[in-house]
């Protein structure tokens, strides 16, 4: 007898949400920047957030500005 194959599930592949929204990234926007930092404060990576390399980037860039305008907080204890 064959042994059972084993069945292989693939995670769906994430789009970036700025391309497919037609959105930019802006230091104003703290409700949209809040959802790409975790509860530590920390910038969530590409491979979790599934941004595009170039939005990843802008994000990033966005989020650090919005952090020395104290919009946002470096730490949890800020």
């Amino acid at each position: 007898m064959e042994a059972p194959r084993e069945r292989r599930y693939f995670a769906k592949k994430k789009v970036c949400k700025f391309c497919t929204e037609g959105l930019e990234p802006d230091y104003k926007d703290i409700e949209l920047l809040s959802n790409f930092i975790n509860e530590r404060k920390k910038i969530i990576p590409r491979r979790t957030s599934g941004l595009c390399a170039y939005h990843q980037r802008r994000l990033t860039t966005m989020i650090k500005r919005a952090r020395i305008m104290a919009l946002l907080p470096f730490t949890v204890l800020h």
